[in-house]
């Protein structure tokens, strides 16, 4: 066997074995783009963190207190801050905000405080930090579909 075929091989028998999740859409340009559902994705992980906290804050005030649900929902809601980063910065910044775009400068502030947000989230159980991230997604919202019908610049 030759040292590519082994090369092929191994790298199939990984793939199978470790499977990669992809989140996003792919980086080529084809032109196709789910704007509207990358923004609501995003919504939907701001209410799933929102009800990690609070399930970790009930369950921290029960007796005894259950470690092990705490430990599930906290590793949820780090899970889904990060995937808001990721659509952030994978999807919005990699791919959809041009340098060109008008209004750059407030839509990629606004993406950047939805990071840090997050990051926020991921740290604490305070829904401050929720809110101030779901108002934060709508302000990116606004600023980046001209109308009520969600039409892109």
């Amino acid at each position: 066997m030759t040292h590519t075929k082994f090369l092929w091989m191994v790298l199939t028998v990984a793939a199978v074995m470790f499977p990669v999740a992809l989140y996003a859409h792919c980086e080529v340009p084809c032109g196709i783009y789910g704007d509207e559902a990358r923004v609501a994705t995003m919504a939907e992980h701001i209410q799933t963190i929102e009800k990690a906290m609070a399930q970790i804050s009930k369950l921290e005030t029960e007796t005894p207190v259950n470690n092990n649900q705490i430990v599930r929902w906290v590793m949820t809601k780090e899970a889904h801050a990060e995937k808001i980063q990721h659509i952030v910065s994978q999807y919005f910044m990699t791919q959809r905000i041009s340098l060109d775009a008008k209004g750059y400068g407030k839509k990629l502030g606004a993406l950047h405080q939805i990071l840090v947000y997050a990051m926020k989230c991921k740290q604490t159980t305070d829904p401050a930090n929720v809110a101030a991230c779901r108002g934060l997604l709508d302000e990116f919202r606004k600023l980046y579909f001209k109308d009520k019908e969600h039409t892109h610049e």
